[in-house]
């Protein structure tokens, strides 16, 4: 996963009204793992607000123990996010949009692996996901609140699918009002619109081979 120092949508774009800003602490960074800190795009449940800030990069469920699970929570397949234990009650009404410039998806056998640049048509591409807010359980109610988040895939389509099975779900502008709105209570069908209006996206989609992913730096995005 990629971000690089040019976050900006364009005007016309749903998601504009969301990212206003760079969040907090903001870093451009080309080579993001999970556990580390991701951008999403959410809005506020109690007040309606947008925000826009970083999120641990694995879901943990607000009745974990600790800020972690026994399972990876960094992606969430949407054919099953509604049913899990781990996601349904986010997919209700936490759901967020990860804003970012670019992706890898790595080809090949294991002892030669190749990864792969993905870009969108655009200079931001939008993800759906999901969020909880994590709650250390010795700490007061106005503190120790951890935002985490996780990405949602489905089937590859289009330019992915030589590349690997499952793909993000992109987040189509058509959708976006409707999955960052807590009041639209979110439902299997809900998730399975979003993830069939992303097909379209992923027929636009361009990719590279690139070197191996060393370090941190634009230099990880220059093509083989």
């Amino acid at each position: 996963m990629d971000y690089d120092e040019n976050m900006d949508v364009p005007g016309g774009r749903e998601l504009a009204h969301w990212l206003t800003g760079r969040p907090a602490g903001y870093e451009p960074s080309w080579n993001v793992k999970p556990t580390q800190p991701l951008p999403i795009a959410f809005t506020d449940h109690k007040s309606g607000d947008p925000r826009f800030e970083y999120a641990f990069w694995s879901l943990v469920p607000v009745w974990s123990k600790e800020l972690k699970t026994r399972f990876p929570t960094f992606n969430a397949r949407s054919e099953t996010a509604s049913e899990k234990a781990s996601f349904k009650a986010s997919v209700k009404s936490r759901r967020c949009v990860i804003p970012v410039s670019g992706f890898y998806e790595w080809t090949g056998p294991k002892s030669a692996r190749v990864p792969h640049a993905i870009f969108g048509p655009d200079p931001i591409l939008p993800m759906a996901g999901l969020y909880s807010w994590w709650h250390e359980p010795d700490a007061g109610d106005d503190e120790g609140w951890h935002l985490t988040a996780t990405i949602l895939t489905r089937a590859s389509a289009g330019i992915m699918q030589p590349l690997h099975d499952r793909m993000p779900v992109f987040m189509s502008d058509e959708m976006l009002g409707d999955w960052l709105d807590p009041d639209t209570e979110g439902d299997q069908l809900l998730v399975e619109a979003v993830s069939e209006a992303s097909v379209p996206i992923s027929e636009h989609l361009r990719e590279y081979a690139v070197r191996p992913l060393r370090g941190d730096g634009p230099e990880l995005i220059e093509p083989a």
